[in-house]
């Protein structure tokens, strides 16, 4: 099969440089500020750890500025602690949410319930924030992915990276303790691969 990436959004807006001045605040990254004739303008932005960019600007559009409601779902591993990184960069946040029949979201308030899912569900805790034009965007909150889920996995940064080679290691070193009755495994890197790989949902 061909592959289909998703991997930009284009969001309606009325002032270019002032939702790129707002995304800019949050700490996402501007890859790009292209001016073209007759005022076309395409500003490619992409958010930390994400492998998918929106792109706002004059000229790539038609829809309403503000139109986009829900079409764009952040996915965080701490739905409190994106809420409280947003506020902190001045972004209006809704409170955390979970719906009341736990699989994904209503349209609108619709079963939508005060607070992160009580089991802090994996895909079960929302929240919302909005842009200068009032495009809202929904963050939902993953901890464990479903298996078959992804087909590769990117690691958001060095620091991150080091964190699963850790978690793999302590993991390892029960397993040689326990099912090779303490003998080095020879084949630690195949263990490691299928450790991340699982963990990250991959299997």
């Amino acid at each position: 099969m061909v592959d289909f990436k998703v991997e930009i959004v284009v969001l309606p807006v009325a002032d270019v440089d002032r939702s790129k001045d707002f995304f800019g605040r949050l700490g996402w990254r501007v890859d790009v500020d292209f001016r073209g004739p007759d005022g076309f303008r395409v500003v490619h932005i992409t958010p930390p750890g994400s492998a998918a960019s929106i792109i706002i600007g004059s000229g790539v559009t038609e829809a309403e500025p503000g139109s986009a409601r829900g079409v764009v779902h952040f996915v965080v591993d701490d739905i409190e602690a994106a809420r409280a990184d947003l506020i902190a960069h001045g972004a209006e946040v809704s409170e955390a949410f979970h719906d009341a029949g736990g699989v994904f979201h209503h349209a609108g308030t619709i079963d939508r319930v005060p607070g992160p899912h009580p089991e802090r569900q994996s895909y079960g805790s929302f929240a919302s924030f909005t842009d200068p034009d009032g495009n809202v965007f929904f963050m939902q909150e993953v901890t464990s992915r479903r298996p078959g889920r992804i087909s590769h996995v990117v690691y958001g940064s060095v620091a991150e990276l080091e964190r699963a080679l850790r978690d793999a290691a302590t993991a390892h070193g029960k397993h040689e303790a326990q099912e090779l009755g303490g003998k080095y495994d020879e084949d630690w890197p195949a263990w490691y691969a299928e450790h991340m790989a699982k963990a990250a949902g991959l299997l």
